[in-house]
């Protein structure tokens, strides 16, 4: 299969991800924290280690600041749920991913007011936007950093700039972009980093985190088992325990760990240079092709990931299992969990056709997804 959906998820990963998951699950099988003999204790250190990696990959000085989660989606719950309080304001953009906007919503129900900036139709943020939406009660701004539906990068350091200005927190969803763009959580001034595990970063699902900067406290969403202070009924406040509690996925984290040592090496630029080339080339292909309409930006600079399209009217879902059972191109159709950003772009009604590529994606890949394109496109 040529696998073209990367941005719900990378595949294939790196052997050593899947080497390092196995052998933790065979010989680290204990829980972290939990116990003092040598396993636990070796799966306390593996926890640690990718934590540290974490902090190394986006320049954050205190890797105990760093907290495991699920996913992006738990991440952003925590971030949005634990710091907003009912008469605040919180500012936010129409390309957001429903994981920013349902917490948001859930929130307004309680009386937090929420405002959405809107971008152009190609998901093109106008940073003034945020400034002129600032109210007295504005707490939080939170944004993606490159929506999952057609790839436009917002301004995150310009945004950053107006948080700073007006003493705001900014939370930044980097979902599709950790792993693909550098991110400086202290350049961009950057309160709340909530990242994936198992996109660009190469780690397995049932990863991701939470980065929270110092002079930052939410309100835990759980309490319960931690492994420290256990003589106490009431939740630690120590980092990351305090948001933390149950055991962990250390399988997963071990793997997480090992997508990121693989991303550290000198050699992996590269791959990720020649992914982003294959990505310009295949964008410039298809938008050649009669009867397809491209979306989004198509300066690089601009963009990154996610190349969405539609062919004539044709249904996205249809042309999605078209790809797959014909040409064996695996795609996502219809509307990804994010209808404001469809709305944003026109797409609401007829959805996208989603294609992401990937660091193992090949030219010949790319190419008999430009020949299956032509192939449908010729026959509407």
């Amino acid at each position: 299969m040529i696998y073209m959906d990367n941005a719900a998820t990378s595949w294939p990963k790196p052997p050593c991800v899947y080497r390092a998951v196995l052998d933790c699950m065979k010989n680290t099988g204990a829980n972290p924290g939990r116990s003092g003999h040598s396993m636990a204790i070796a799966a306390g250190n593996l926890i640690l280690h990718t934590r540290e990696l974490i902090a190394k990959f986006f320049s954050i000085d205190d890797p105990f600041r760093i907290i495991f989660t699920a996913n992006t989606t738990e991440s952003l719950n925590l971030g949005i749920k634990g710091i907003l309080k009912a008469g605040d304001h919180v500012i936010t953009t129409t390309m957001e991913h429903n994981s920013v906007v349902r917490p948001l919503k859930q929130l307004e129900c309680s009386g937090i007011e929420l405002t959405f900036v809107k971008c152009d139709e190609n998901g093109i943020l106008d940073p003034d936007l945020i400034k002129r939406a600032i109210k007295p009660n504005t707490k939080l701004i939170v944004t993606t950093h490159a929506s999952n539906v057609i790839g436009s990068i917002l301004p995150i350091e310009e945004i950053s700039k107006i948080a700073r200005e007006y003493e705001l927190i900014y939370l930044v969803d980097i979902a599709q972009t950790a792993g693909i763009i550098p991110i400086n959580v202290n350049k961009h001034n950057i309160h709340m980093l909530a990242f994936p595990g198992h996109k660009g970063l190469l780690g397995p699902q049932g990863t991701g985190g939470l980065y929270i900067a110092p002079g930052i406290e939410l309100m835990q969403l759980k309490e319960g088992g931690t492994g420290s202070l256990s003589e106490s009924i009431y939740q630690p406040y120590i980092l990351p325990d305090r948001y933390e509690s149950g055991t962990l996925n250390t399988p997963g984290i071990a793997g997480l760990g090992a997508g990121l040592e693989f991303l550290l090496r000198p050699d992996t630029t590269d791959m990720i240079d020649n992914m982003r080339k294959l990505e310009m080339y295949f964008l410039d292909s298809i938008t050649k092709i009669k009867g397809v309409k491209v979306y989004g930006p198509r300066e690089p600079n601009k963009r990154v990931g996610a190349i969405s399209i539609n062919i004539g009217n044709r249904d996205s879902a249809e042309i999605s299992n078209l790809l797959d059972q014909e040409y064996d191109i695996a795609t996502r159709g219809e509307l990804h969990c994010a209808p404001l950003a469809h709305d944003t772009i026109n797409t609401l009604n007829q959805g996208t056709v989603r294609f992401s590529l990937g660091l193992f994606t090949t030219i010949a890949d790319i190419n008999k997804c430009i020949e299956a394109i032509y192939n449908i496109a010729k026959k509407i």
